[in-house]
């Protein structure tokens, strides 16, 4: 058992992550605001709709604030309470902005109140200015004068997600989509080990032109090492395939459809298919030695692909849908808050330690089946 402890470790890993991934709600939050555009010099009120909000907990207590950004927010004069998801805020709107331009701006709208905690609606109501403000410094004073202060953002006081936008509830994926991505990266950088260990110890035994026989039946260090290779590359593939297929579903629900030739996913699937070819290539040479080494020089070429294709590539890009494109690391705060990473940095391990039990039983059961072919071609 103390030799198995990691395989048990990985199961309760991927446990909680499903748990705890799954059942975790979301931060409250804003599905809209109506209407969405404000009109300056008056005083309007907005409906709103929450996500997974509680109001008439907080019928006392909720507070809301325009906010422009830099220390300058106008509160709401009045917040109505109808149900736990449905209130109404009404705001004296200025004639100005704190901005020495006209045009339009978009204001976040800041809603706190004690059950549902301080949150965050970017973007949710257009303000626009005909014309710039005769007394900029007496505006800005306004704006600034009412702008939330320390004390009155509430946290939440259960532990939850984050809300953002568009993903809604699929937000979850990122424990499953994301981390096989990085299981799948640990297990094709075995594989190249494995593979760059094969030819440096042929290149050795060859100068030494020592013998390799390792009996009839039996695999000798050399072949151990090729199919070590082969197993980490093959349960790589695996992850993979799987990442992609999960992409796929969170692209339908987020972007339209499974499919969207999106840089990343057209990088990614040549790849899987560069990969791919490291299998058809090893079936197409019936000597072992031959298949051995021409397969661990395409690993190496194979991995050597993998980085640039994912990880280049899509940055570069300034179409891609996916985060991490413009040199974005798609890894900080707009995609994982605190809360996530309890999840997601332990999942990428249990993933990773189950695709090394994976490789390890692909593994002994090639050896089982190549010593029975041996066994039988000797008799």
């Amino acid at each position: 058992m103390r030799q198995h402890w990691w395989k048990l470790l990985s199961v309760l890993i991927l446990v909680y992550a499903l748990i705890a991934g799954m059942l975790v709600p979301l931060k409250p939050n804003l599905l809209s605001v109506s209407p969405s555009a404000a009109t300056p010099g008056q005083s309007q009120s907005f409906e709103l709709l929450g996500y997974n909000t509680r109001f008439a907990e907080d019928a006392n207590s909720t507070r809301a604030w325009l906010n422009y950004g830099d220390g300058l927010a106008l509160e709401a004069t009045r917040v109505e309470v109808i149900d736990d998801r449905r209130a109404t805020v009404t705001f004296d709107l200025p004639w100005h902005l704190p901005k020495e331009e006209s045009g339009a701006a978009s204001l976040s709208l800041i809603v706190s109140g004690t059950a549902n905690g301080a949150f965050v609606t970017p973007g949710a109501i257009i303000f626009r200015q005909d014309a710039v403000s005769p007394d900029p410094a007496a505006t800005r004073a306004a704006w600034s004068r009412s702008a939330p202060q320390a004390g009155d953002l509430t946290a939440n006081p259960n532990m939850t997600f984050p809300y953002r936008g568009l993903l809604g509830e699929t937000i979850r994926n990122t424990y499953f989509h994301v981390s096989l991505w990085f299981a799948m990266m640990f297990l094709f950088i075995a594989a190249v080990v494995y593979a760059i260990r094969y030819l440096m110890i042929k290149s050795r035994q060859d100068a030494a032109r020592l013998d390799t026989d390792a009996g009839l039946t039996d695999l000798s260090a050399l072949e151990r090492t090729d199919q070590w290779s082969v197993v980490f590359t093959g349960v790589g593939m695996l992850f993979g395939v799987l990442g992609l297929l999960t992409g796929a579903v969170w692209a339908k629900y987020t972007w339209g459809s499974f499919w969207n030739w999106d840089i990343k996913q057209f990088t990614t699937l040549i790849a899987l298919l560069i990969y791919a070819g490291y299998f058809v290539l090893r079936a197409a040479f019936p000597d072992p030695e031959q298949r051995a080494r021409l397969g661990a020089v395409y690993n190496i070429f194979a991995f050597a692909c993998l980085i640039p294709l994912i990880y280049i590539l899509p940055r570069m890009s300034a179409t891609s849908l996916h985060p991490g494109a413009e040199g974005n690391p798609a890894m900080g705060g707009e995609d994982l808050d605190n809360t996530m990473r309890m999840v997601f940095y332990p999942t990428i391990i249990g993933w990773t330690l189950f695709g090394g039990w994976m490789a390890g039983v692909a593994y002994r059961a090639r050896v089982v089946g190549e010593r029975l072919l041996r066994r039988q071609d000797s008799f």
